[in-house]
Formats: structure tokens, C-alpha cells, sequence
């Protein structure tokens, strides 16, 4: 079930979307905006940190936030400062391929079930354009390869970080250019988990991380 902060950041998204809140227009103070959306203003500053994740809008100190129509750079939101996006994405490399890995030899008919269903939900949101869910979705999928990697540690350190890595998730949805490129990667993952193909799923999982990194414009090329 999606968090009030997600919840209220659907809203938002909407609003954006519908041209309520056109491109270089400023939303209305906090205090306007929670009291509308009917949330705490903690809530509602989790929702305006991923809209600004996703690069909707951007926030100027002493000014306000501003609706940026998705054209604008996504920035990390305040509490995220001590890992930088690279940081992050080099976190999930060492991490991710692994207990995909693992996920690939233990995976059974209820696993499989879990994700494909977890897809199908960020398939929909995408082709509804609402990129929260789309996001949020998509942090299921990888949280819960954690899980059926079967590995303790594996799913301790994804549910400790799972701020984190949610974050660096919705930065490539700024992109509007690659919005289903994630997706695509994720099919390929869910294909080579099908296979039982441990050696193809951790594949799969480096090349959709590198790829990631590419659409946030981080460069990993190695020499």
C-alpha cells in the first residue's frame, strides 16, 4: 500500500500533470499544501523530496519549490548528502549483482509469482505516466530480490539502506527520454531468473545498474 508521503506526491504529480502547476510556477507555501493534501508537513516534505528526485520540481532556498515539468536535473534531497548518487550506485553494484545471484538459485514458483507481479504494477504505472509509483515499484523489485536471495545479511543491509537506494531509483525517471529503459532491464532480469541462470541474472542486474548510471550521467567506464 503506498506511504501518505507517495500518496501525497501522487497528488502533486497530478496536479503538475494536468497544468495546474505549470512549468516555472511556484506551489504554494508548505503550510498551504499540507493543509490541501490533509498530511503533516513531514509528510508532505518526503513527498516534495521525491517529486524533486524524480526531477518535477526543484526547491531554491528562501525562495520556494518550482515546477521544473520534468525537465530539470533531479537533485538529492536533504539526508541523502553523505552518499552522492555515484556513491550510491557503487554501493548497489557490489551489492545487488550478488543477491541477485543467489535469488536466481533459489528462486521457486511463489517467488517468481511475487515479482512478476511487482513488474506488472511498475509496467501499469508507467504506461500511466505516474512516475511515484513507477519509482516506488521499482524499489519493490529490487528489495525484494533481496529477500529471495535467502541471505539475512543481504536483506538487513537492503532494508537498513532502503532510503538510499529508493533515492538513487527515481533519479533516472528524470530522464523522460529512457523512462522505460528500467523496465526493459528489469524483463531481462526476470527472464534469466525464469532460466534458473544465476550466471545471466547477475549479468542482467550489473548491466541495468551500469546502465542506470549512465542515465544519471555518472560514468563507469572501466579503463
Amino acid at each position: 500500500m503506498p506511504s501518505i508521503s507517495n500518496i501525497a506526491a501522487q497528488a502533486l504529480q497530478r496536479r503538475i500533470l494536468d497544468g495546474e502547476f505549470p512549468a516555472g510556477a511556484m506551489l504554494p507555501s508548505q503550510r498551504d499544501l499540507s493543509e490541501q493534501l490533509s498530511i503533516s508537513r513531514s509528510s508532505l516534505r518526503e513527498a516534495l523530496s521525491t517529486l524533486e528526485a524524480l526531477g518535477l520540481v526543484r526547491a531554491q532556498p528562501g525562495k520556494g519549490v518550482f515546477v521544473t515539468g520534468g525537465n530539470g536535473p533531479a537533485r538529492a534531497p536533504k539526508g541523502t548528502a553523505s552518499m552522492t548518487p555515484r556513491a550510491l550506485l557503487e554501493f548497489r553494484l557490489a551489492l545487488e549483482p550478488a543477491w541477485t545471484r543467489l535469488a536466481a538459485l533459489r528462486l521457486d514458483a511463489a517467488g517468481r509469482q511475487r515479482l512478476e507481479a511487482i513488474q506488472k504494477g511498475m509496467d501499469d504505472a508507467l504506461k500511466a505516466c505516474d512516475l511515484v509509483m513507477a519509482a516506488d515499484w521499482d524499489l519493490q523489485f529490487h528489495l525484494c530480490l533481496a529477500e529471495l536471495s535467502g541471505n539475512p545479511g543481504f536483506l538487513a543491509i537492503a532494508q537498513q539502506f532502503r532510503e538510499q537506494i529508493g533515492h538513487s531509483l527515481r533519479l533516472p525517471f528524470s530522464n523522460a527520454a529512457g523512462l522505460w529503459e528500467p523496465a526493459d532491464e528489469h524483463h531481462a532480469i526476470l527472464a534469466a531468473l525464469r532460466a534458473g541462470d544465476a550466471d545471466a541474472a547477475e549479468s542482467a542486474m550489473r548491466i541495468h545498474l551500469r546502465a542506470a548510471a549512465r542515465r544519471t550521467h555518472i560514468d563507469f567506464s572501466e579503463s
